[in-house]
């Protein structure tokens, strides 16, 4: 199972019920004759922590102690690259928290003007300003007794990160044109792509700021440093994306050892981007590696086929050479569609599908490394980071022959 992606289209502004800008109001409310609390169970079971998918240490430590967060009432900051899903552990910390059946009202604070931070975060009163011909309650009213969710906090200009820091030391608010202050009680979350402490060692963000947001902290690893759970996610996002009355759909044993491969700079939500293309692109109940519209993906034909160019051969069964891309990767297919099918012709589980995958990338990459060294062992292992120790012990484990790769001549 994966986790839903964080979502860009979040509001920058409220303004009335007929505008875009609205933000989202998630307080439950009886729907149909079904009582308020069985709404905020069913809101925590798909909000919480069932949306945050994953098995990779690195990612279970990450997000171990939500439960004990969403208990109390401290600001916290998650921080994490783009698309790590910082939106989905503050919506967990809120659904699993007290305020739950209150609002969470995402902030992209990206979008917040100075122009119009005030008017957008304290709201203003009818004839504060020329256009303003009615009263209107700004962000951090309709989060009241719920959840604010500061995205992008580190995109503040140093006015708003001041109005920001008057509001989290005071708890009180005073709307545009208005005359008295109104007290708040609202749990803030902020999330940041840039490293908050770095950016008060360089003087771009306020010490007492970062301070009050970093009460608690959360910190999200990239996709890169949880590569065990990226099949897991395909998989969910492939489920989850299928158009309704089609075939369920897998993925071939090239696709996942092509995103097994690339190395996600854009994180969760490029992997969702890479498979959406690949539902759309599929023509049957099979996405291929072609489908997935990855950089780099058809590189060991491309290469194959450049007559000089391309890295030496090897043998092929009917004696003659084949480029040694092609060849590792029709053997790592053959192979792939050799175990997947099965003596008895069964659905191969999951983990098998995995391990297939991980022999297929490690075969295919040793194959490029060795090609692009010459069939030098020693400089193949500097430039994969791997001791050459190690090195050669997985060109033994997959065969692959250091000597096909020497170039002649």
């Amino acid at each position: 199972m994966c986790p839903d992606l964080p979502d860009d289209r979040r509001s920058p502004r409220a303004t009335d019920a007929s505008s875009p800008y609205r933000p989202r109001d998630e307080s439950p409310r009886a729907r149909g004759g079904v009582p308020a609390l069985r709404l905020v169970d069913e809101l925590r079971a798909a909000q919480a922590l069932g949306r945050l998918v994953g098995s990779a240490p690195a990612f279970v430590e990450a997000i171990r102690h939500l439960p004990t967060i969403a208990r109390g009432d401290a600001t916290v900051l998650v921080s994490g690259e783009t698309g790590t899903g910082k939106e989905l552990v503050a919506r967990a910390i809120h659904y699993l928290g007290p305020r739950a059946a209150h609002p969470f009202v995402p902030v992209n604070c990206g979008a917040l003007p100075d122009t119009l931070l005030e008017a957008e975060l304290f709201g203003h009163e009818r004839g504060a300003y020329t256009d303003a011909r009615e009263r209107r309650a700004g962000l951090v009213a309709q989060a009241n007794l719920g959840t604010l969710f500061l995205d992008e906090v580190d995109s503040l200009t140093p006015r708003a990160q001041v109005a920001l820091l008057r509001l989290l030391q005071d708890r009180t608010l005073r709307p545009l044109g208005g005359g008295r202050e109104m007290q708040v009680d609202v749990r803030f979350v902020a999330a940041s792509n840039a490293s908050l402490a770095e950016m008060v060692q360089r003087g771009s963000f306020r010490a007492d700021l970062f301070y009050r947001l970093a009460v608690l902290n959360v910190a999200l690893p990239p996709l890169r440093e949880r590569r065990e759970d990226v099949l897991q996610l395909a998989t969910h996002l492939l489920a989850r994306s299928a158009p309704a009355g089609r075939a369920p759909l897998r993925f071939s044993p090239d696709a996942c050892a092509a995103l097994l491969s690339h190395s996600w700079p854009g994180n969760v939500r490029e992997l969702e981007n890479a498979v959406l293309r690949g539902v759309h692109m599929s023509l049957d109940d099979v996405v291929d590696a072609a489908d997935l519209g990855l950089p780099g993906v058809g590189l060991i034909h491309v290469l194959g086929t450049h007559g000089e160019d391309a890295p030496h051969g090897v043998p092929s069964d009917n004696g003659s050479r084949e480029p040694a891309y092609a060849h590792a990767a029709a053997q790592a297919q053959a192979q792939a569609q050799a175990q997947a099918q099965g003596d008895a012709g069964l659905h191969p589980t999951f983990q098998a599908m995995k391990q297939l995958t991980i022999d297929a990338f490690e075969r295919d990459y040793l194959v490029r490394a060795m090609a692009e060294a010459d069939g030098n062992v020693s400089h193949a292992a500097r430039t994969s980071g791997k001791e050459r120790r190690e090195f050669g012990k997985l060109l033994k484990k997959h065969r692959v022959d250091p000597r096909d790769f020497v170039r002649h001549g």
